[in-house]
């Protein structure tokens, strides 16, 4: 896999958090989720930057950013230093692209902080209550402390299999191993386990209530086949959110990105005025899918 290097850096109180920037045009910013890293963005990002000028940044204890044990890297903290990147980058209503947690903190940023956005896509995102009950995601927010403690071969087999997980299609050696290789050693290792830790519905219970008053306009992508937030999480979060764009992402897992990026990637191209896809869940007897 080709480098990913984020050259520049926003230093916090907490430590420094990487960031890059690229292209020409209009502004559009992407926020990744976890277990990932900016790199989960990498191809889409040089994909729109033939035509935007697009930003990436690692947040804090992932990636390319500071790992210390002192950290805060909680959703609402994330949220806060989103804030004070748009601060930084000059922005005042950028497009916005947000994965996973990553769609929590931009809607942190937007209904709780008063960010104004000029559009808004949540890709597979956590945004609707319920996206750290049960499977992985509890068990090792219950008990982070001993998982903190395994061997590394056990905690890089771990996480080896947790990031698999997240693709429907599959990845190569390569890829699979530049996205785990920031959760080893031990900083990467007790940062893996303490964004889980520190991981709070309480961030996103607090803007619930708000989801209709969400100003920009918005598109929900969503990989059909994704195990951790599934087909019935999306379609809760489009009936919180009618007046959005809703299309589903046929044999895409949770990671989009990987899994269709050209449909990813045109979705992103597509002027938001265009009609939506009415959103609908096939039941074809096929197991559903509830792990995060």
């Amino acid at each position: 896999m080709t480098a990913w290097n984020l050259d520049r850096q926003l230093r916090t109180g907490e430590g420094a958090v990487r960031w890059s920037t690229f292209g020409t045009g209009d502004p559009i910013v992407l926020l990744h989720g976890t277990p990932f890293s900016s790199l989960i963005w990498k191809d889409i990002a040089h994909g729109l930057a033939l035509t935007r000028q697009v930003y990436v940044w690692d947040m804090l204890g992932f990636g390319q950013s500071d790992k210390n044990i002192s950290q805060n890297v909680g959703l609402a903290k994330q949220a806060d230093i989103f804030g004070d990147l748009l601060d930084e980058w000059g922005l005042g209503s950028p497009s916005v692209v947000a994965h996973d947690v990553g769609g929590a903190v931009a809607l942190r940023a937007t209904l709780l902080g008063g960010r104004m956005f000029r559009d808004l896509t949540l890709v597979n995102a956590v945004s609707v209550n319920s996206w750290s009950s049960g499977g992985f995601f509890s068990t090792v927010k219950n008990d982070a402390a001993a998982f903190s403690a395994l061997p590394e071969y056990a905690h890089k087999e771990l996480v080896t299999s947790k990031i698999s997980d997240g693709s429907h299609v599959g990845l190569s050696a390569g890829v699979l191993d530049a996205f785990v290789d920031p959760w080893t050693g031990t900083a990467g290792q007790d940062a893996f386990y303490r964004q889980y830790e520190q991981a709070d519905e309480t961030d996103t219970d607090e803007f619930q209530e708000l989801l209709g008053d969400l100003a920009a306009p918005t598109t929900i992508l969503w990989g059909r086949r994704d195990r951790w937030l599934d087909a019935e999480y999306a379609l809760r979060l489009r009936k919180r959110l009618p007046r959005s764009n809703f299309h589903w992402i046929e044999g895409s897992g949770h990671m989009v990105q990987h899994d269709a990026p050209a449909r990813l990637l045109a979705h992103l191209l597509t002027p938001l005025d265009q009609a939506a896809s009415p959103p609908t869940l096939r039941h074809n007897g096929s197991r559903k899918f509830t792990e995060r």
